[in-house]
């Protein structure tokens, strides 16, 4: 046993020092980029909604060769099952061929219309889907439950029903008919 935890405390050791250790220049090691580079990427990126789900990186670097050199294509993917979601990202060199390959919004690529718009820079923090806090409908109605009206009638309930009840009973814990 206490080989064994010898043993594991030193490929710890290793993998540490590999970790702390910058990759010599000219190796392919971690790829961090900046948000300025990937702010002047996403200028050069196009965004290409309703891809075949068949299709391969190689044919849509062909369907987008005219407008100039490509120098990546993203089919994105879901994580759990693997298969392609129906869209992609294709970044090209400059960024006079982004305008020219808005032109091929609308065109057939492997019988279907794609649909191709520039690609728009994530903000951190920032959702274009975000509608609110869901229960904000609720806060906006503002009932005074504990008026003069609702203590004189302990036992009428002037509660609203529906969706927007959220009470504990239907009636009130005690009832007094004076």
């Amino acid at each position: 046993m206490e080989e064994e935890a010898e043993k594991l405390k030193e490929l710890q050791n290793e993998v540490e020092k590999q970790m702390n250790m910058s990759p010599p220049a000219g190796s392919a090691g971690p790829v961090i980029m900046s948000t300025e580079k990937k702010m002047e990427a996403d200028v050069r990126s196009i965004y290409v909604d309703h891809v075949d789900y068949g299709a391969t990186a190689e044919e849509l670097e062909a369907h987008f060769h005219g407008c100039g050199s490509v120098n990546r294509v993203t089919i994105l993917c879901d994580k759990f099952s693997g298969y392609p979601k129906g869209f992609a990202y294709i970044e090209v060199s400059d960024k006079e061929p982004v305008r020219t390959s808005l032109a091929l919004d609308e065109s057939l690529f492997r019988g279907r219309q794609i649909k191709v718009i520039p690609k728009r820079t994530n903000k951190p923090a920032i959702s274009t889907t975000d509608q609110g806090f869901p229960r904000a409908r609720y806060r906006a109605r503002t009932t005074n439950y504990n008026s003069s009206r609702s203590r004189f009638y302990s036992g009428f309930n002037s509660r609203p029903w529906g969706p927007d009840y959220r009470g504990q009973a239907r009636v009130t814990s005690w009832y007094s008919p004076y």
